[in-house]
């Protein structure tokens, strides 16, 4: 049994929409960030970062946190949306799993802070990420002009971990944006359509989780606020 710590953001939806496409058990564990759970001492034992998602693998004890790396383990634990077992078709999907991770995440995290949270004066701020998550994207949305998925014709864990991100994508770079980048826009909706993604997206109707981003919810979002104050 796969224990699933969840809130409803775009790193935990990508492992919700594998869990889900490879019919895994688990069972759900939510995390309401703005009320701070990612904190707390339990919590922290399972992910010392305190982000979501992290999953417990009952079978074996195994503990596991970042979203990619628990795509990666769920993957191989089921030998599912994996590509084929060659050296060139392993590199390409870890170049491309990490290309989310380190680029397209974080990019689009800091262009939603800046964007809808930080105070003023933000806009040097705001142009660098927002144009660097554009800038990502549109690396996605010329990759996907050549190819059906990510890695070729087949459907793999490392289109899902895009599917989480672009799903934000209006949120992120403005309403218009994924009408720039129509193979993107294709692939999201193709992935959107398959009945685990519609799983995915109901999970976030299983919990009450805090949407308010008031004073309190800011202390937990951003603790390295308190610091300013000083």
């Amino acid at each position: 049994m796969i224990k699933f710590y969840y809130h409803p953001s775009p790193n935990p939806l990508k492992v919700a929409l594998f869990l889900e496409e490879a019919g895994m058990q688990y069972e759900l564990m939510p995390v309401d960030t703005r009320k701070g759970e990612q904190h707390s001492p339990a919590f922290l034992k399972i992910n010392p970062n305190a982000k979501t998602p992290a999953i417990v693998d009952t079978e074996g004890d195994v503990t596991v946190f970042d979203s990619n790396a628990i795509l990666l383990y769920l993957a191989e634990k089921s030998g599912q949306f994996l590509p084929a077992n060659t050296p060139a078709a392993r590199g390409e999907m870890l170049s491309w799993l990490m290309f989310v991770a380190t680029g397209i995440g974080p990019y689009s995290g800091q262009a939603v802070h800046f964007k809808h949270f930080a105070p003023e004066p933000k806009e040097y701020a705001v142009n660098r990420y927002t144009f660097e998550a554009e800038r990502h994207y549109g690396i996605l949305d010329a990759h996907l002009a050549k190819r059906h998925y990510m890695l070729g014709d087949t459907y793999t864990l490392v289109d899902m971990a895009v599917w989480g991100w672009t799903r934000a994508v209006p949120f992120i770079l403005g309403p218009d944006a994924m009408g720039k980048m129509p193979n993107l826009k294709r692939h999201f909706d193709e992935i959107n359509a398959r009945p685990a993604a519609q799983r995915a997206e109901a999970l976030k109707a299983k919990f009450t989780f805090k949407t308010e981003m008031d004073e309190d919810a800011r202390k937990q979002m951003f603790p390295q606020n308190a610091r300013l104050a000083k």
